[in-house]
């Protein structure tokens, strides 16, 4: 299988499994100083790991009591359904992802360029759904 890019604000993801599969694994390439939406999923769950440059994950239950860390390369972060949670890079880095299939409804609390929330439609759109202005 040819991995399938998908260029995103802050970067792009590489995504290496098939979408038969019940699961997803893929690099998140995020830019230095860029950074991902503040978000939550009903319904998916991820382990993350850091695997280069540097990086900030910000998480918790509720929107008004967020934690920021400091990723360490080769960690776990384990992502469960309902976390809010966000990766800012502070250098280029990798981080890679491996989850339940892409289910469920991606809730943005904020973006960078405003972009919805993200549903099954929007996720099958090219670049779900999101145009470089």
């Amino acid at each position: 299988m040819t991995a399938q890019i998908v260029d995103k604000p802050w970067g792009r993801e590489i995504i290496l499994t098939t979408p038969d599969l019940p699961y997803v694994a893929k690099i998140l390439e995020i830019k230095a100083q860029k950074r991902l939406s503040l978000q939550y999923h009903d319904q998916k769950l991820e382990t993350l790991t850091l695997f280069s440059g540097e990086a900030n994950i910000i998480w918790g239950k509720d929107k008004d009591n967020l934690v920021t860390e400091k990723m360490i390369p080769n960690n776990g972060y384990t992502i469960a359904p309902n976390t809010i949670h966000r990766f800012e890079a502070i250098t280029d880095c990798q981080i890679f992802e491996a989850s339940t299939g892409e289910i469920g409804t991606t809730f943005r609390l904020e973006d960078d360029v405003n972009r919805p929330n993200e549903t099954e439609e929007i996720r099958n759109s090219p670049n779900r759904g999101w145009t470089q202005k």
